[in-house]
């Protein structure tokens, strides 16, 4: 895997519709997604099929790695009728959208970028008046989205033209554009067209496609001449068939483009144009040896599509890739954490011998617990360090693979980031790989970068092993540390990035400003850094350049491409400080980054983009959106992906959940709020949630475990009144808590615990913190917040106290309960909460809309029954005890009927302290 894909992925398939035909023309920087579907998609060439893609255009110019590509397509619709036709285009992670525009019967319609939430208020008042609407979201640091649907005339067209910028990124000595291209059929006109510009010249450049035959070899056609490069494809109607005689179309796969530029052993490359500057910086450098800790999940979840096979073999390669010089170490973990070595190997034949050995007999079980694998492994690297037998030039890295979130151990992920920025101290270089689609990537992201390092998700799928073996090239060979640029403090302001904390080979530091003054000659760049034997300096002289002298004879955007560069730049750095810092930085940054986003036309994470067609006797054509997904709505939208593929094969249950199995340690069950009852199931990372509803003052069995001698019951209490057009809300008050083995019970109310144990009582209150060790109990009291209850050698528990407002009209303080540890307790274990201890198997299918937007409906099976669940949140508290996470689940309802074992009212007890 080398270089930066900025990928784009055009295909069209045709649906037969009951009025007519729908034309997709999609365009996505990955093969998953609708693709998928469309893969199952026959293209039928009838008298009645008349809608037609005429024609495909992709015209890409790129100035100093600062690309500029336009996309435009038109669709004919040959028809009586109107039809609609449907864009939908997904970008490269890092682009930025700068302009949309549709033209349909001789008018252009020009879309807006406004702020996000101005944006989506126009958008839903255009659709809901029967307005033809498109809007534009970037959805955060993994994919851009982009949709738009129109209706088309009898005998007409229209137009699409989409575009967007992007700086591409030098990985592995290369820049890479790969235009993916999948059009299902065959186009009238068909073009790709790339213009490059480097004022420093191409070294090389190289032009191919997965899909060039012999035939089509020919047309790639490729010019280089010192500073430019024209590169064009543009197969004929007839040159795009399968043969002769065929309807289907060869131009299925990727057009890809690589170049260099050419370097020196300098200060680099610097562009002073109109204002700003642009510095490029990747010195000819001999390669730093390092420290490196790879630290490898290995926990239950790693065992879906292979993960743990697949990481095995991409270990066993990079293992291989060692230089003799580094020294390395290997964590696994789960619940539990083990390493091959106590401390840091040399990687001479013999130990990657015996790493590979130790490396391939990984089996996956268990929960996950990230927190102390990471800190064990900062604690390896520090005792390496303070080797004398290692040299001080040596770089530190920690490369951490995981596919779930925490689940055991610390679990709070704001906790886990405090305590592994700490205890890494700006001393080394976390790099984060994110396995499959459900991985937290957003935590994992702030973790990298957070300690000078970048997160990538890895896609489940046959080419993993190569994923994640070129992430490790791309990042195993450190040059410099500690990377300074420096510019003239009286001539520069607005300046981006400009300190690194290392510089891999094969890569390049882009940093650029803003000029004070714009008729300067000289301009004084000095760069600094920690080699491995010896400290790094340069600096030069760099002057003005007129581009208008070096290319007279273009004329496009890039004219002023330093100023939009740099607010690109700016942009994206003000965006990344949005994870970091205090409230008010980080409110500062959203609102400058906002600012520029709406000045220089960029669609952000914080902005969007919309397009308005007013026409209202077209209709409501049912636009489709692109947004910026949570985990649970991409787990959702693959989802819906997977029922619309089934509809053009055998229909068959779309499965979410198969069965469900008691891990090494049992899931967090817990009862807070109306009361809400969750069931997580951590190995399957998803959760069921039901409320119980019933009058103030019912007692609830949560708890019994009668070989065991384990009881856990529950009062209700109920709001001080009935807010107006309101319900009686009802909440835990009061728990009785007893192990009949050990003699201890224990009562829990809002105000007090009383502990009683061999006929002595004692009292511990909510207004102090403090803690009662005994031989067969452990209670720990934080004031006001939590009491955490430890029965010897056999189960932990947490109790929350919900403190409200003593004035508030309506609500009063009520009660948590939360099982931390239950893996002690028999089979025989019941209870609401108790008898999901050891799992629970269910399957989800029919996702379908529900009667709110974001939450939708299924179809569970779950103990022999088929229930009509939906997809909501409800809160967890045993991390923040005031704000609370949200946890995604589905809800089961009807007192969660069908998912209990009998009736709630079978639950229901005479006393706190009573088994029936």
């Amino acid at each position: 895997m080398s270089g930066v894909r900025t990928a784009l992925l055009l295909w069209v398939w045709v649906l037969a519709l009951s009025h007519g035909a729908r034309i997709i023309v999609q365009d996505a920087s990955t093969s998953k997604g609708p693709e998928a579907a469309a893969k199952n998609i026959k293209i039928r060439s009838t008298e009645n099929a008349k809608m037609e893609m005429y024609s495909v255009k992709v015209d890409c110019k790129v100035t100093s790695r600062f690309s500029h590509t336009v996309i435009t397509s038109t669709a004919l619709n040959k028809a009586n009728f109107s039809r609609e036709a449907v864009f939908n285009v997904e970008l490269p992670k890092t682009a930025f959208i700068t302009n949309f525009s549709m033209e349909i019967e001789g008018q252009t319609y020009v879309s807006e970028v406004k702020e996000k939430e101005k944006a989506k208020m126009e958008y839903k008042k255009a659709v809901s008046s029967g307005q033809t609407a498109g809007l534009v979201r970037a959805s955060g640091r993994n994919m851009e989205k982009f949709s738009v649907s129109v209706n088309i005339a009898a005998n007409s067209n229209v137009t699409f033209t989409l575009t967007y910028e992007e700086l591409l990124k030098r990985q592995l000595g290369q820049y890479e554009l790969v235009i993916r291209v999948k059009p299902e059929q065959l186009v009238q006109q068909f073009e790709i067209v790339a213009d490059i510009y480097e004022p420093q010249g191409i070294a090389f450049l190289d032009a191919h496609g997965t899909f060039i035959t012999n035939e089509l070899l020919p047309l790639v056609e490729k010019t280089v001449v010192d500073k430019k490069a024209h590169i064009s494809f543009s197969p004929t109607l007839e040159q795009q068939r399968e043969c002769p005689d065929c309807s289907g179309t060869l131009i299925n796969g990727d057009f890809i483009i690589k170049y260099d530029v050419a370097r020196a052993e300098t200060i680099g490359d610097v562009q002073i144009v109109n204002g700003y500057f642009v510095h490029y910086f990747a010195p000819i450098l001999p390669r730093v040896p390092k420290n490196v800790m790879f630290v490898i999940d290995k926990s239950t979840s790693m065992r879906d599509g292979n993960k743990m096979q697949q990481t095995r073999e991409a270990m066993l390669t990079i293992l291989d890739e060692l230089h003799q010089d580094d020294f390395f170490g290997i964590v696994v973990f789960n619940g539990y954490i083990s390493q091959w070595k106590e401390s840091l190997t040399k990687a001479t034949i013999k130990s990657v011998t015996e790493a590979k050995a130790y490396v391939s007999q990984i089996r996956q079980s268990g929960w996950t617990n990230i927190n102390d694998a990471l800190m064990k492994s900062v604690e390896i690297l520090k005792i390496g360090r303070q080797d004398h037998k290692l040299s001080e030039g040596i770089v530190s890295l920690i490369i951490l693979l995981t596919d779930g979130q925490p689940t055991t151990g610390v679990t709070n992920l704001n906790t886990i980031q405090a305590n592994v920025r700490g205890a890494i101290g700006g001393n080394m270089s976390l790099f984060c790989l994110g396995f499959g689609e459900d991985v937290s990537y957003s935590f994992l992201d702030v973790l990298a970068r957070q300690n000078q390092g970048l997160a990538r998700r890895i896609y489940v799928g046959s080419d993993a092993p190569v994923q994640l073996q070129g992430f490790y090239e791309e990042v195993s060979s450190p040059l410099l540390s500690e990377v300074n640029l420096r510019y003239p403090d009286n001539l520069v302001n607005s300046l981006t990035t400009s300190h690194y904390k290392q510089l891999f080979n094969g890569s390049e530091i882009v940093v650029a400003g803003r000029l004070t003054d714009n008729s300067l000659d000289n301009f004084l760049v000095e760069v600094s850094a920690q080699g491995f034997e010896d400290d790094f300096s340069v600096s030069s002289q760099a002057s003005a350049q007129d581009w208008n002298l070096l290319y007279p004879e273009q004329e496009y955007i890039f004219g002023s491409f330093t100023e939009r560069l740099w607010a690109y730049l700016t942009i994206q750095d003000l965006l990344s400080k949005r994870g970091t810092g205090t409230v008010e930085e980080k409110a500062n940054a959203t609102a400058k980054a906002l600012e520029m986003s709406l000045q220089y036309n960029f669609v952000t994470p914080l902005t969007s983009m919309v397009v308005i067609k007013p026409d209202a006797d077209l209709g409501s054509v049912g636009s489709q959106i692109a947004d910026k997904l949570t985990e649970d709505e991409r787990m959702l939208k693959r989802l819906q992906v997977q029922q619309a593929d089934t509809r053009f094969r055998v229909p068959q249950a779309v499965t979410m959940q198969r069965s469900s199995y008691a891990s090494p340690r049992s899931s967090m069950n817990f009862v807070d709020g109306d009361p809400h009852f969750i069931i997580e199931l951590p190995e399957r990372e998803d959760a069921l949630c039901f409320n119980i509803d019933d009058k103030p003052g019912t007692i609830f069995n949560l708890v019994r475990d009668p070989l065991g001698g384990i009881l856990v019951n529950g009062q209700t209490i109920g709001d001080k009144k009935v807010a107006p057009n309101g319900k009686m809300n009802t909440y835990f008050g009061r728990f009785g808590i007893v192990h009949q083995t050990l003699g201890v019970r224990l009562e829990v109310t809002t105000q007090e615990i009383t502990v009683s144990q061999d006929g002595k009582q004692v009292k511990l209150y909510w207004s102090e913190t403090a803690s009662l060790k005994g031989a067969n109990v452990d209670l720990q009291v934080t004031k006001d917040l939590s009491l955490t209850v430890n029965l010897r050698d056999s189960v932990r528990f947490l109790v929350i106290l919900h403190k409200v407002w003593k004035k508030h009209p309506y609500h009063q303080d009520y009660l948590g309960f939360y099982t931390l540890d239950s893996h002690l307790l028999s089979p025989r274990v019941h209870g609401l909460l108790g008898q999901f201890y050891h799992g629970v198997q269910f399957e989800v299918k029919d996702l379908r809309p529900g009667e709110e937007l974001q939450k939708p409906d299924a179809t569970m099976l779950v103990k022999g029954h088929e229930l009509t669940v939906t997809r909501g949140w409800q809160k967890d508290f045993h991390s923040h005890t005031k704000k609370g996470d949200l946890v995604p689940c589905w809800f089961i309802h009807s007192n969660g009927g069908g998912l209990i074992d009998g009736d709630h009212t079978d639950y229901i007890m005479s006393g706190l302290f009573k088994t029936f």
